[in-house]
């Protein structure tokens, strides 16, 4: 069977946006209620502008399932959107700084952003959390959990312990809107996104995304391009508006000798039966990974947001039709969106975890993947001989 992928279609005031997932084996039960609830979480967050009260994203399954349940052939999910006015919304001829406005109108050689930007928007990434949400399904039959969160917006960071219970963690996340498992950091992020809004500026941020209960050996070294970091970046440094992306300590970890950066090994034998085989690090320095595959710890994704180009005050720009200088048009928009690229950076992380995952572990049935995923556990496990 083809290795699982997906691709969207669709623009921002555009009729629906569409995601088609290739490569999911037959006899997954897909649980809509998280793919609803996850497209629900993308639209929150504070700091969201008027676009979010008008839609409400649900996910209509057009193709793949039968009585819900995967058949193994491509799966098409659709999003509705309500605010349906591509062929009527006016063209935009001041492009926005920071935004594709202007190098799309140089690429296509056209004076009006609109063409350009209807499928820049960052709605495009509703798709990309539904088929994110969708792969999940899957995840779960193994107890594998993606987990992201906002760590820092502008100048206010959160300290959380990555070691808390997962369920723990979520449950702090989803209590406040800066979607920040710190209660006293997200009180500060809303105060901080608050004055941006009233200084008509916007705002960026770091989000931190964990998976946890990942078995190693997902990713390879033997080619550059099956690197599991690597993909990871180019898959979270898509994203609209984020600008770097780090694994681990990141690079923090330049600063350091390797002595302070390293994991140290240990074997605990009465861990062989667990995802880790026994073995265990002092440290988790390196995120999860090493030489493109996962080495049995949780996985650390860091990624990093710019603040959002369409300022209400408006930058310094060019109007394409007199190329004299003017001020930049204002599309309604976000004054951060950081909490909500949260969700997306969590699914598009699940969705790529769940790729090389059926890469290990493939079959043409989820039966078939079960028995792959137990038997490279069983021996991993008679690697290390009992005491």
């Amino acid at each position: 069977m083809p290795g699982l992928d997906y691709r969207t279609a669709g623009e921002s005031h555009g009729r629906a946006l569409i995601a088609l997932v290739e490569g999911m084996p037959a006899g997954v039960t897909i649980d809509r209620d998280l793919i609803n609830a996850e497209l629900t979480r993308r639209q929150g967050g504070y700091g969201r502008g008027g676009r979010m009260k008008i839609e409400h994203d649900e996910a209509e399954i057009l193709a793949g399932l039968r009585r819900g349940i995967t058949i193994g052939s491509p799966i098409v999910v659709q999003i509705a959107n309500r605010d349906f006015r591509i062929d009527e919304a006016p063209p935009i001829h001041r492009p926005r700084p920071g935004h594709a406005d202007l190098a799309g109108s140089l690429k296509w050689l056209t004076t009006d952003c609109r063409t350009t930007l209807e499928r820049a928007s960052a709605r495009e990434t509703a798709a990309r959390v539904a088929a994110g949400a969708l792969s999940r399904s899957l995840l779960r039959e193994f107890a594998i959990e993606p987990f992201a969160y906002v760590a820092q917006i502008h100048d206010v960071k959160a300290m959380v312990h990555r070691d808390l219970d997962l369920n723990e963690l979520r449950w702090l996340r989803d209590d406040n809107e800066a979607y920040c498992p710190e209660p006293t950091a997200a009180g500060r992020m809303i105060d901080a996104i608050h004055r941006a809004k009233v200084d008509k500026d916007t705002l960026g941020g770091v989000i931190e995304c964990q998976v946890r209960g990942l078995p190693p050996g997902l990713g390879s070294c033997m080619r550059w391009q099956d690197k599991l970091d690597g993909r990871l970046m180019q898959a979270v440094g898509s994203i609209q508006a984020i600008k770097g992306v780090e694994i681990g300590m990141g690079f923090a970890s330049a600063a350091c000798r390797g002595s302070e950066v390293h994991d140290a090994i240990d074997f605990e034998p009465s861990q062989r039966d667990t995802p880790t085989l026994g073995f265990r690090r002092r440290s988790n320095n390196a995120g999860g990974l090493e030489g493109g595959m996962t080495n049995g710890q949780p996985l650390v994704v860091r990624a990093a947001m710019k603040p959002i180009s369409t300022l209400l005050q408006g930058m310094d720009s060019v109007n394409l039709m007199t190329l004299l200088p003017e001020r930049s048009d204002y599309e309604r928009s976000d004054v951060c969106s950081v909490p909500a690229a949260s969700v997306v950076v969590e699914n598009v992380v699940a969705f790529e975890i769940t790729r090389v995952f059926l890469e290990k572990f493939a079959g043409d049935t989820l039966d078939e993947v079960r028995s792959a995923h137990d038997r490279f556990l069983a021996a991993g496990r008679a690697l290390a001989p009992p005491k």
